[in-house]
This record gives structure tokens, sequence and C-alpha cells, in this order.
């Protein structure tokens, strides 16, 4: 088995991130899996998501990939949520989403492992 490079590792975070936010973003549409071209869009892009997740996590450590990927995920919904939807989220929503950025840019940062 041929190991992936670290910088093959951030692409496919990047991959995973994207196709997540494709995901999430379009749940919605799907409205409750009952409509059929939403819902193979939503599970098309979960499954790549999926996968490019594991990819990454055989060569960054696992905590870094999944914080990485889930704040850059619910920020990135959140924003398709406001401007689609005009779903504003109030101050502690707002606040929430500060603390977890600046969480992942701590672990990124700073964050090692032993």
């Amino acid at each position: 088995m041929k190991s992936i490079s670290l910088l093959s590792g951030y692409i496919y975070l990047i991959l995973a991130t994207s196709t997540g936010i494709m995901a999430n973003s379009f749940l919605k549409t799907t409205e409750g899996f009952t409509k059929l071209g939403p819902t193979l869009f939503c599970v098309a892009n979960i499954i790549v998501c999926i996968f490019c997740l594991s990819k990454a996590m055989s060569v960054i450590p696992v905590g870094f990939t999944y914080a990485t990927y889930g704040a850059l995920t619910i920020t990135a919904v959140t924003l398709f949520g406001i401007l689609k939807y005009n779903q504003l989220p109030n101050i502690y929503g707002t606040l929430g989403l500060v603390l977890i950025i600046a969480g992942v840019v701590l672990l990124n940062i700073f964050g090692r492992v032993k």
C-alpha cells in the first residue's frame, strides 16, 4: 500500500470540506429525502467527503483533520444559510462561530501531537 504525502493529505482535506459543504448546504432541498435528484446529490457528496476524510486522516492527525473539517463546514454552511435562506444567527450563534474558528486556528498553529 502506497502512503500519500502530507500535501496530498491537505488536498484530500480540502476536497472533503468542499463536498461536505455541498452535501450539507443542499440537504434542505431534499425535503426529507423525498426529492430524488437533491437526495442523490447529497448522498454522492457525503460519500466522497467521507472517502476524502479517511485519506486525509492517513497522514494528518485525526483531531486536526476532523476539527478543521468540522469548523470550516459549520462556518460555510452557516454562511450559506444566511445567503440562501436569510437565516441570521443571533449574537450567541455568531460568538459560537468565532470561537469555533479561533479554536481550530489555535489547534492548527499551536497544537502538537505526541
